[in-house]
C-alpha cells in the first residue's frame, strides 16, 4: 500500500538483551523516583544498544553513555547505559549511529565493551526513560524476565 498511509508503531522494544525490570528497582534514586520520567530498565547480558522506537537521535553526547531520541509522533525518550557511567568519558564505548540519524527499532546504536565497564565496578542497567509525548501506562508483562533487544516490551 502506501507508505504515507502507515501509522508510526507505537511499541517500544528492549534496548538491549537482559532482564527486563521497572524503573522503580533500578538502584538510582534519579530513575527509581522518576525524577527524569517514567519509564523500564533492563540488566544486560548482552553488549548492543538498539534503538526502541523509530526515530531520530537527537542527542548523543560525547560521553557515549546515552543518547536520546524523538519519534514522528512526537515522543521522547533517553535510553541511558548504566549508573555514573558519563564518568567514563566514552571509553568502552563504541557509537554506531550519528546524532541526527533516523532509525528503526531494534537498529543498534551503541555498544559497550561489558568486561571493561563492569570491571570499574560499574553496574549496567540500561534505562528507557519517556521524557515527552508518551501518555500510556507503562505495563509490561515482561518485568523479571529475559528479554532480546528489540523485543516488544511496551506493545501498542
Amino acid at each position: 500500500m502506501f507508505g504515507f498511509l502507515k501509522k508510526e508503531s507505537s511499541a517500544v522494544a528492549a534496548p538491549v538483551t537482559g532482564t527486563c525490570i521497572r524503573i522503580e528497582e533500578v538502584p538510582d534514586p534519579v530513575f527509581s523516583s522518576k525524577m527524569m520520567g517514567d519509564g523500564f530498565a533492563v540488566v544486560p547480558d548482552g553488549d548492543t544498544v538498539v534503538a526502541p522506537m523509530s526515530g531520530e537521535i537527537v542527542m548523543l553526547p560525547e560521553s557515549k553513555h546515552a543518547f536520546g531520541m524523538k519519534t514522528k509522533s512526537g515522543v521522547e525518550f533517553l535510553v541511558h547505559i548504566g549508573l555514573d557511567t558519563v564518568e567514563l568519558n566514552g571509553e568502552g564505548f563504541t557509537v554506531l549511529a550519528k546524532q541526527g540519524s533516523k532509525v528503526k527499532a531494534g537498529d543498534p546504536v551503541i555498544r559497550f565493551d561489558k568486561a571493561f565497564i563492569e570491571g570499574k565496578g560499574i553496574n549496567l542497567t540500561t534505562m528507557v526513560v519517556f521524557t515527552g509525548g508518551f501518555d500510556k501506562e507503562i505495563q509490561t508483562d515482561l518485568y523479571n524476565q529475559k528479554v532480546n533487544a528489540g523485543d516488544v516490551v511496551i506493545s501498542e
